[in-house]
């Protein structure tokens, strides 16, 4: 019995002291000691405001076509046709073949042609005689004026038949319009063809374009003459054309860009372009990451200062971006003044901070 009320005493007299060691602790005033809890200090990549130039851009998509005709140049692109109806007897080129203009691509059979042509010679000579028999007729009063009349004119029209047989048998010989190269044949030796059936089509590669569609709304700073990147390309082209009649269906413009000759491109290629409508240089740019922006898009935004070893967070206006950075305009923002780089909204205003690896 005396064992049990000694245990019992004892179990009351741990518990008490637990409580008082507890109510110690609750009310121990806040940095009296040892235990005190250590101000955070954040550790931060940092960099500075730097000046830089920066570009406005319009990105626009479109695919890769022939340069059209232009003032004193014919178009890049030409589908050759058969000028008259006949059949192909020898298919000059092949495709991929780069031609020059006046080269033979086809000829088309050439017997009735030249039966023609033979007669024609043959009329035309006839005529010939005739009207000099009739013109030494005439001088002697040989002959009448009626028939000398009648002469000249049979020989008018035998000289405009041979002219025709000439011209006929000269075009069965279909030649490259421009120079280029043969990127689709369509008929084959043997195939009976009407006149202005398209035989081949040829493309000058040298000279191509990119027709793109540029949003309405964009479209206002774009003008002939403004520098073109091309995605996945070192190449550069220039802005050739701007349209003014917006398509209703997509709200866009129609523009040309120059393609440099060389840059790898193929007609019908699809691809992306970033126009250059403004050039900004001295602008005052901070990395991407540095900025909290107050919307997705939006103008406006914080950064946050280094100040000794605190972070001040400063409200700043948005600009321009380009290639990571940011283009910030602020009260008291200047180039030199140190900032947080990276992950800028996790670090509260005023938190002590130090460079990070340091």
């Amino acid at each position: 019995m005396n064992k049990r009320r000694t245990r019992t005493a004892l179990i009351l007299l741990i518990a008490a002291g637990l409580i008082v060691v507890f109510l110690i602790m609750k009310i121990k005033p806040a940095g009296s000691g040892e235990g005190d809890e250590a101000e955070a200090d954040v550790a931060v990549h940092t960099g500075t405001i730097q000046t830089a130039i920066l570009h406005r851009t319009v990105t626009a998509y479109g695919k890769v076509e022939p340069e059209p005709a232009t003032a004193g140049r014919v178009p890049a692109d030409s589908e050759v046709a058969s000028p008259m109806a006949g059949i192909v007897a020898r298919v000059e080129c092949v495709e991929g073949q780069r031609v020059g203009r006046g080269a033979v691509l086809f000829r088309l059979d050439g017997r009735v042609a030249e039966g023609t042509l033979a007669k024609a010679k043959k009329a035309l000579a006839f005529a010939e005689d005739n009207f000099e028999r009739q013109k030494k007729l005439l001088a002697v009063e040989g002959t009448s004026q009626k028939s000398y009349l009648e002469s000249e004119q049979q020989l008018n029209a035998a000289r405009a038949d041979w002219r025709a047989a000439e011209t006929d048998l000269a075009l069965l010989a279909v030649t490259a319009p421009l120079d280029g190269t043969i990127v689709k044949i369509n008929s084959e030796p043997g195939e009976a063809v009407e006149a202005n059936t398209v035989l081949a089509v040829i493309v000058d590669l040298e000279r191509l374009v990119a027709a793109v569609r540029v949003p309405s709304a964009e479209g206002a700073g774009l003008k002939p003459g403004q520098i073109v990147r091309f995605e996945k390309s070192e190449a550069a082209g220039i802005v050739t054309y701007v349209g003014v009649q917006v398509d209703e269906a997509t709200d866009t413009l129609p523009v040309r860009v120059s393609i440099p000759a060389g840059a790898g491109f193929r007609p019908g290629q699809f691809l992306s372009v970033r126009i250059i409508s403004e050039e900004r240089a001295g602008c005052l740019a901070v990395p991407e990451a540095a900025v909290i922006a107050d919307a997705v898009g939006g103008g406006t935004g914080t950064i946050v200062l280094v100040q000794g070893d605190k972070a001040v967070r400063k409200p700043v206006k948005l600009g321009l971006r380009e290639g990571g950075l940011v283009e910030v305009e602020g009260e008291g923002i200047k180039a030199g003044l140190a900032i947080v780089t990276e992950d800028a909204y996790a670090v509260p205003d005023g938190v002590k901070i130090h460079p990070a690896g340091r």
